[in-house]
């Protein structure tokens, strides 16, 4: 045997083993057939893919493709795995779409009892509501409590089990309002039993993936995607601190965020600490098992996050000696201002109505101390406060 006939069956031998490597899934007889076309044929038999993967939500995610509940972790049963996707993907002439990824599995034990898992993740192509204090609420759900910002300048942030993106000025609509993509997944354990914040996608970095996935497959629809797509490729940033239980200390560390609640009240109060950025800085307060909640403050410095709420703070100071436009409201306070040289917007929601304008000044006033700018919130000297 020649060298040269040698090396040639080597290599058809070793394109074999690759072919067998990149195959996933075959039956026995399937497999019988392909090597014996193998033998005959070299790597030819192995072109073409065996098992092709299937897709997702506009065709954006692709199974086994990173994020957990793309792959087998994302079934928590043994038996009874199912992975489907409907809903309308966005177009040039309808810039708005929604699909949702629905996982399903279930397990059955000795004793025939069964489990069931239903997993829901819905991504919405669209823009943020309307009315402001829709507005408001819908933004702080994204922002707010643990979330933490998208990394690589991209202008959204992530939790869990919920994410936001706002998209490049080119998918704009056409009254100029930006264009967003979200993300939410809830998970029931029985049919009428949904479980708040236990969906497992992965950890946070897989929805930031899935998030961004989504958004670039939504803007090709749309006919507005960027030359490059986005992408995440460095590492997300971590709480400053987990949800710790408040009993003396000022809410978040915030001096003059006090909730000056009762005794009994007070032992059952825990507050998080979320984003502490340039562009963004979150506290939330819940009180109870149930986490019901009591304070969300917010404040967005972001551009493209900013225009999100554009128009929401009125034409005017929300009242005397405060910095900027906005509105003191019952349900929610909110005013816009120039801070370190651009925009701002502080929020709050929550909060009982005598304190709540206190509250938001405490805060608001902490946060613009901690960015170099003045103060939001009328106060006397040695009051502005500031983060601990």
């Amino acid at each position: 045997m020649t060298g040269e006939i040698r090396a040639g069956r080597l290599a058809r031998a070793r394109g074999a083993v690759r072919g067998l490597i990149r195959t996933r899934r075959r039956a026995v007889t399937a497999g019988a057939v392909v090597l014996a076309l193998a033998a005959g044929l070299g790597t030819w038999a192995f072109q073409g893919p065996l098992d092709p993967k299937d897709r997702y939500c506009w065709d954006g995610w692709e199974e086994d493709s990173g994020p957990a509940i793309l792959g087998d972790d994302g079934f928590t049963g043994d038996d009874g795995h199912s992975r489907t996707s409907k809903g309308a993907a966005p177009t040039p002439g309808k810039r708005a779409g929604s699909c949702t990824l629905a996982v399903h599995s279930s397990h059955t034990y000795s004793d025939g009892d069964t489990s069931v898992q239903d997993t829901t993740v819905t991504v919405t192509y669209g823009r943020a509501p309307m009315a402001a204090e829709d507005r408001l609420e819908w933004l702080n759900r994204y922002l707010g409590d643990g979330a933490m910002p998208l990394p690589d300048g991209l202008p959204g942030a992530v939790d869990a089990d919920r994410g936001l993106i706002v998209l490049p000025k080119r998918c704009d609509t056409r009254d100029g309002r930006p264009g967003a993509v979200t993300l939410d997944a809830r998970e029931r354990s029985e049919p009428d039993e949904v479980r708040p914040r236990t969906a497992d996608l992965g950890g946070s970095r897989a929805v930031a993936e899935l998030l961004v996935a989504a958004a670039n497959q939504g803007m090709e629809k749309a006919g507005c995607a960027p030359a490059k797509p986005l992408r995440v490729t460095s590492p997300l940033l971590t709480l400053p601190e987990k949800r710790e239980t408040f009993y003396s200390d000022p809410a978040c560390r915030i001096k003059g965020l006090d909730l000056d609640l009762d005794d009994d009240t007070e032992a059952d109060v825990d507050y998080q600490v979320g984003a502490v950025t340039r562009d963004m800085q979150s506290c939330s307060v819940r009180i109870g098992r149930d986490d019901a909640e009591y304070l969300d403050a917010l404040m967005v410095a972001q551009p493209r996050l900013d225009a999100l709420l554009v128009g929401v703070t009125g034409e005017k100071p929300p009242a005397r000696g405060w910095r900027g436009k906005g509105v003191l409201g019952a349900g929610h306070q909110v005013v816009r201002a120039q801070c370190a040289g651009r925009p701002t917007t502080f929020l709050m929601l929550g909060s009982p109505q005598r304190e709540s304008t206190g509250h938001f000044a405490a805060f608001s006033n902490a946060v613009a101390q901690r960015l170099g700018c003045p103060a939001v919130a009328p106060t006397t000297s040695g009051e502005a406060g500031g983060n601990h």
